[in-house]
Protein backbone atom coordinates (compact mmCIF):
# COMPACT_ATOMS: atom_id res chain seq x y z
CA UNK A 1 0.00 0.00 0.00
CA UNK A 2 2.95 2.36 0.82
CA UNK A 3 3.56 2.08 -3.44
CA UNK A 4 0.23 3.27 -4.67
CA UNK A 5 0.29 6.92 -5.18
CA UNK A 6 -1.93 9.05 -3.84
CA UNK A 7 -5.43 9.86 -5.30
CA UNK A 8 -4.70 13.35 -5.71
CA UNK A 9 -1.92 12.55 -8.25
CA UNK A 10 -4.30 10.81 -10.19
CA UNK A 11 -7.15 13.44 -9.76
CA UNK A 12 -4.28 16.18 -11.28
CA UNK A 13 -4.01 14.47 -14.74
CA UNK A 14 -7.66 13.93 -14.97
CA UNK A 15 -9.17 16.36 -17.58
CA UNK A 16 -12.91 16.28 -16.54
CA UNK A 17 -12.53 17.21 -12.12
CA UNK A 18 -13.82 19.88 -10.99
CA UNK A 19 -11.17 22.11 -9.30
CA UNK A 20 -11.25 25.45 -7.81
CA UNK A 21 -9.23 26.59 -9.15
CA UNK A 22 -9.72 27.83 -12.49
CA UNK A 23 -6.06 28.38 -13.66
CA UNK A 24 -5.27 25.71 -12.84
CA UNK A 25 -7.75 23.52 -14.85
CA UNK A 26 -6.86 25.87 -17.58
CA UNK A 27 -3.37 24.72 -17.81
CA UNK A 28 -4.05 21.42 -17.63
CA UNK A 29 -6.22 21.16 -20.66
CA UNK A 30 -3.92 23.64 -22.10
CA UNK A 31 -0.84 20.86 -21.65
CA UNK A 32 -3.32 18.43 -22.61
CA UNK A 33 -3.54 20.48 -26.18
CA UNK A 34 -0.26 21.08 -26.67
CA UNK A 35 0.54 17.18 -26.30
CA UNK A 36 -1.96 16.23 -28.43
CA UNK A 37 -1.16 18.78 -31.15
CA UNK A 38 2.84 17.45 -30.69
CA UNK A 39 1.87 14.16 -31.44
CA UNK A 40 -0.30 14.97 -33.87
CA UNK A 41 3.01 16.84 -36.35
CA UNK A 42 5.94 14.39 -35.07
CA UNK A 43 4.66 10.93 -35.68
CA UNK A 44 4.37 11.48 -39.68
CA UNK A 45 7.76 13.32 -39.61
CA UNK A 46 8.81 10.33 -37.25
CA UNK A 47 7.48 8.14 -39.79
CA UNK A 48 8.91 9.40 -43.00
CA UNK A 49 12.18 9.75 -41.36
CA UNK A 50 11.97 5.62 -40.95
CA UNK A 51 10.46 5.19 -44.18
CA UNK A 52 13.58 6.95 -46.28
CA UNK A 53 15.92 5.20 -44.77
CA UNK A 54 13.86 2.05 -45.37
CA UNK A 55 14.15 2.28 -48.95
CA UNK A 56 17.63 2.98 -49.19
CA UNK A 57 18.60 0.36 -47.48
CA UNK A 58 16.21 -2.22 -49.66
CA UNK A 59 17.92 -0.48 -52.81
CA UNK A 60 21.31 -1.33 -51.01
CA UNK A 61 20.35 -4.87 -50.02
CA UNK A 62 18.56 -5.38 -53.71
CA UNK A 63 21.94 -4.20 -55.57
CA UNK A 64 24.18 -7.10 -53.54
CA UNK A 65 21.32 -9.40 -53.60
CA UNK A 66 22.07 -9.14 -57.66
CA UNK A 67 25.29 -9.67 -57.16
CA UNK A 68 25.40 -12.40 -55.47
CA UNK A 69 23.03 -14.29 -57.44
CA UNK A 70 25.01 -13.58 -60.31
CA UNK A 71 27.82 -15.05 -58.57
CA UNK A 72 26.52 -18.28 -57.42
CA UNK A 73 24.68 -18.80 -60.73
CA UNK A 74 27.83 -18.66 -62.70
CA UNK A 75 29.18 -21.22 -59.72
CA UNK A 76 26.01 -23.71 -60.64
CA UNK A 77 26.64 -23.85 -64.08
CA UNK A 78 30.36 -23.74 -64.60
CA UNK A 79 31.82 -25.76 -61.87
CA UNK A 80 31.38 -29.56 -61.17
CA UNK A 81 33.42 -31.92 -58.93
CA UNK A 82 37.11 -32.08 -59.56
CA UNK A 83 37.58 -29.44 -61.06
CA UNK A 84 40.76 -26.67 -61.25
CA UNK A 85 39.18 -23.39 -60.60
CA UNK A 86 40.21 -19.79 -60.71
CA UNK A 87 38.63 -17.96 -58.19
CA UNK A 88 38.72 -13.98 -59.53
CA UNK A 89 38.63 -10.49 -57.31
CA UNK A 90 36.45 -8.32 -56.43
CA UNK A 91 32.87 -7.57 -55.09
CA UNK A 92 31.25 -9.29 -57.04
CA UNK A 93 33.90 -12.14 -57.54
CA UNK A 94 33.43 -12.35 -53.57
CA UNK A 95 30.21 -13.98 -53.72
CA UNK A 96 31.25 -16.87 -56.04
CA UNK A 97 34.14 -17.56 -53.93
CA UNK A 98 31.54 -17.75 -51.54
CA UNK A 99 29.38 -19.94 -52.88
CA UNK A 100 32.30 -22.54 -54.19
CA UNK A 101 33.07 -23.06 -50.31
CA UNK A 102 29.26 -23.35 -49.46
CA UNK A 103 29.06 -25.92 -51.71
CA UNK A 104 32.24 -27.74 -50.49
CA UNK A 105 30.84 -27.68 -47.12
CA UNK A 106 27.67 -28.90 -48.26
CA UNK A 107 29.56 -31.77 -50.16
CA UNK A 108 27.77 -30.65 -53.30
CA UNK A 109 30.84 -29.92 -54.83
CA UNK A 110 33.66 -32.76 -54.28
CA UNK A 111 37.72 -32.36 -55.30
CA UNK A 112 37.90 -29.09 -56.17
CA UNK A 113 41.13 -27.40 -55.81
CA UNK A 114 41.25 -23.29 -57.03
CA UNK A 115 43.87 -20.91 -57.70
CA UNK A 116 43.62 -17.05 -56.02
CA UNK A 117 44.34 -14.43 -58.56
CA UNK A 118 44.86 -11.85 -55.28
CA UNK A 119 45.69 -11.82 -51.68
CA UNK A 120 42.49 -11.03 -50.86
CA UNK A 121 40.75 -13.94 -52.26
CA UNK A 122 43.54 -16.25 -50.91
CA UNK A 123 42.68 -14.64 -47.66
CA UNK A 124 38.77 -15.62 -48.12
CA UNK A 125 39.15 -18.90 -49.68
CA UNK A 126 41.49 -19.69 -46.57
CA UNK A 127 39.03 -18.71 -44.29
CA UNK A 128 36.24 -21.14 -46.36
CA UNK A 129 38.22 -23.71 -46.20
CA UNK A 130 38.88 -24.08 -49.98
CA UNK A 131 41.51 -25.84 -51.27
CA UNK A 132 44.69 -23.86 -52.85
CA UNK A 133 47.33 -24.46 -55.47
CA UNK A 134 49.39 -22.29 -57.49
CA UNK A 135 49.94 -22.14 -61.46
CA UNK A 136 53.31 -23.77 -60.56
CA UNK A 137 51.48 -27.07 -59.62
CA UNK A 138 48.52 -26.89 -61.80
CA UNK A 139 48.98 -25.03 -65.35
CA UNK A 140 45.35 -25.91 -67.00
CA UNK A 141 42.43 -24.81 -65.19
CA UNK A 142 38.71 -26.01 -65.91
CA UNK A 143 36.97 -22.36 -65.74
CA UNK A 144 38.12 -19.11 -63.94
CA UNK A 145 35.38 -16.94 -62.62
CA UNK A 146 36.13 -12.97 -62.10
CA UNK A 147 34.50 -9.57 -62.83
CA UNK A 148 35.60 -6.87 -64.78
CA UNK A 149 35.33 -2.85 -65.10
CA UNK A 150 33.90 -2.17 -68.80
CA UNK A 151 32.20 -4.75 -71.02
CA UNK A 152 32.21 -3.83 -74.74
CA UNK A 153 29.91 -5.21 -77.76
CA UNK A 154 32.58 -7.86 -78.49
CA UNK A 155 33.06 -9.30 -74.97
CA UNK A 156 36.47 -7.07 -74.79
CA UNK A 157 36.85 -6.13 -71.00
CA UNK A 158 38.64 -3.79 -69.11
CA UNK A 159 39.62 -5.16 -65.77
CA UNK A 160 42.22 -4.45 -63.15
CA UNK A 161 40.79 -2.01 -61.24
CA UNK A 162 41.27 -3.80 -57.96
CA UNK A 163 44.55 -4.17 -58.92
CA UNK A 164 44.88 -7.84 -59.38
CA UNK A 165 44.98 -7.42 -63.25
CA UNK A 166 48.76 -9.46 -63.73
CA UNK A 167 47.70 -12.38 -61.50
CA UNK A 168 44.25 -12.49 -63.27
CA UNK A 169 45.49 -12.36 -66.63
CA UNK A 170 48.14 -15.23 -65.17
CA UNK A 171 45.29 -17.59 -63.89
CA UNK A 172 42.46 -16.48 -66.90
CA UNK A 173 44.49 -17.12 -69.80
CA UNK A 174 44.90 -20.72 -69.29
CA UNK A 175 41.40 -21.61 -68.15
CA UNK A 176 39.39 -23.76 -70.40
CA UNK A 177 36.42 -21.17 -69.77
CA UNK A 178 36.55 -17.57 -68.38
CA UNK A 179 33.60 -16.49 -67.29
CA UNK A 180 32.90 -12.59 -66.00
CA UNK A 181 30.11 -11.95 -64.07
CA UNK A 182 29.04 -8.06 -63.97
CA UNK A 183 26.55 -5.76 -63.57
CA UNK A 184 24.85 -3.75 -66.02
CA UNK A 185 26.29 -0.62 -65.49
CA UNK A 186 29.64 -2.22 -66.37
CA UNK A 187 28.17 -2.71 -69.87
CA UNK A 188 29.55 -0.09 -72.48
CA UNK A 189 29.66 0.58 -76.25
CA UNK A 190 33.67 1.63 -76.05
CA UNK A 191 36.31 1.00 -73.60
CA UNK A 192 38.32 3.69 -71.96
CA UNK A 193 36.35 6.58 -71.01
CA UNK A 194 33.78 4.90 -68.31
CA UNK A 195 36.93 3.11 -66.77
CA UNK A 196 40.76 4.30 -67.04
CA UNK A 197 42.83 1.51 -68.37
CA UNK A 198 45.69 0.44 -65.86
CA UNK A 199 48.88 -0.42 -66.88
CA UNK A 200 51.44 -2.84 -64.29
CA UNK A 201 54.69 -1.04 -64.81
CA UNK A 202 57.86 -2.27 -63.00
CA UNK A 203 59.44 0.49 -60.66
CA UNK A 204 62.60 1.14 -62.13
CA UNK A 205 62.74 3.94 -64.27
CA UNK A 206 58.76 4.38 -63.83
CA UNK A 207 58.36 7.97 -65.05
CA UNK A 208 60.36 6.90 -68.36
CA UNK A 209 57.58 3.67 -69.05
CA UNK A 210 54.64 6.19 -68.24
CA UNK A 211 56.10 8.61 -70.96
CA UNK A 212 56.50 6.12 -73.08
CA UNK A 213 52.92 4.13 -72.89
CA UNK A 214 51.59 7.32 -73.37
CA UNK A 215 53.17 8.01 -76.61
CA UNK A 216 52.19 4.97 -78.44
CA UNK A 217 50.06 5.65 -81.20
CA UNK A 218 46.92 3.82 -80.11
CA UNK A 219 46.81 5.62 -76.46
CA UNK A 220 46.63 8.78 -78.64
CA UNK A 221 44.83 11.27 -76.29
CA UNK A 222 45.72 9.32 -72.99
CA UNK A 223 46.72 11.02 -69.43
CA UNK A 224 48.55 8.56 -68.04
CA UNK A 225 48.36 8.55 -64.06
CA UNK A 226 50.21 6.76 -61.01
CA UNK A 227 48.24 5.19 -58.52
CA UNK A 228 48.96 6.74 -55.43
CA UNK A 229 47.57 5.68 -51.67
CA UNK A 230 45.73 1.97 -52.41
CA UNK A 231 46.49 -0.39 -55.45
CA UNK A 232 43.51 -2.11 -54.51
CA UNK A 233 41.57 1.07 -56.14
CA UNK A 234 42.01 3.65 -58.62
CA UNK A 235 41.53 7.02 -56.12
CA UNK A 236 44.02 8.85 -54.66
CA UNK A 237 43.51 7.72 -51.43
CA UNK A 238 47.03 7.91 -50.40
CA UNK A 239 50.75 9.91 -50.48
CA UNK A 240 52.93 6.81 -51.40
CA UNK A 241 52.73 5.43 -54.59
CA UNK A 242 50.60 2.05 -54.87
CA UNK A 243 51.98 -1.31 -54.69
CA UNK A 244 50.38 -4.63 -56.25
CA UNK A 245 50.81 -7.78 -55.19
CA UNK A 246 54.06 -8.25 -57.28
CA UNK A 247 55.87 -5.07 -56.37
CA UNK A 248 54.87 -3.19 -58.95
CA UNK A 249 53.77 0.19 -59.60
CA UNK A 250 50.29 0.67 -62.28
CA UNK A 251 49.47 4.01 -64.38
CA UNK A 252 45.57 4.45 -64.95
CA UNK A 253 45.05 5.14 -68.63
CA UNK A 254 42.20 7.90 -68.82
CA UNK A 255 40.73 8.26 -72.50
CA UNK A 256 37.68 11.30 -73.16
CA UNK A 257 36.83 9.14 -76.15
CA UNK A 258 36.29 5.30 -77.17
CA UNK A 259 39.80 2.94 -77.60
CA UNK A 260 39.61 3.00 -81.46
CA UNK A 261 41.05 -0.52 -81.39
CA UNK A 262 41.45 -2.58 -78.31
CA UNK A 263 43.13 -5.50 -79.44
CA UNK A 264 46.15 -3.28 -81.26
CA UNK A 265 46.27 -1.48 -77.81
CA UNK A 266 46.62 -4.17 -75.68
CA UNK A 267 49.48 -5.68 -78.16
CA UNK A 268 51.25 -1.89 -78.27
CA UNK A 269 51.33 -1.85 -74.92
CA UNK A 270 52.58 -5.17 -73.65
CA UNK A 271 55.57 -4.51 -76.24
CA UNK A 272 56.55 -1.87 -74.36
CA UNK A 273 59.95 -2.63 -72.14
CA UNK A 274 58.79 -1.56 -68.52
CA UNK A 275 55.34 -3.23 -68.83
CA UNK A 276 54.27 -6.35 -66.96
CA UNK A 277 50.95 -6.54 -68.34
CA UNK A 278 47.43 -4.18 -68.76
CA UNK A 279 43.99 -4.45 -67.70
CA UNK A 280 42.70 -5.18 -71.82
CA UNK A 281 41.46 -8.58 -71.51
CA UNK A 282 40.32 -8.88 -75.39
CA UNK A 283 39.15 -12.49 -77.04
CA UNK A 284 39.73 -14.69 -73.70
CA UNK A 285 35.72 -14.24 -72.35
CA UNK A 286 33.47 -17.46 -72.31
CA UNK A 287 30.55 -15.73 -71.52
CA UNK A 288 29.07 -12.61 -69.35
CA UNK A 289 26.69 -13.16 -66.86
CA UNK A 290 24.64 -10.00 -66.05
CA UNK A 291 22.76 -8.51 -63.10
CA UNK A 292 20.50 -6.21 -64.17
CA UNK A 293 17.31 -4.54 -63.21
CA UNK A 294 15.23 -7.50 -65.10
CA UNK A 295 17.38 -10.10 -63.13
CA UNK A 296 20.05 -12.48 -64.52
CA UNK A 297 21.23 -12.45 -68.49
CA UNK A 298 23.81 -13.72 -70.56
CA UNK A 299 26.26 -13.17 -73.34
CA UNK A 300 28.04 -15.57 -75.03
CA UNK A 301 30.48 -14.53 -78.09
Amino acid sequence: RKDTPPPIARKTFDPVITHNNKNMRTVALTSLAIAATTRAFTAPIAFRTISSKTIELNMAVSQDELKKQVGYKAVDDYVKSGMVVGLGTGSTAYFAVERVGEKLKSGELKDIICIPTSERTKEQALSLDIPLVTLDTHSKLDVAIDGADEVDPGLNLVKGGGGALLREKMVEIVSDKFIVIVDESKLTEGLGPGFPVPVEITPFCHEHTMRTVAALPSCEGCKAVLRMGSSSNNQVDGDEIAITDNGNYIVDLHFETAIKDAPKMAEELKNVCGVVDHGLFCGMTTAVIIAGSDGISVKTP
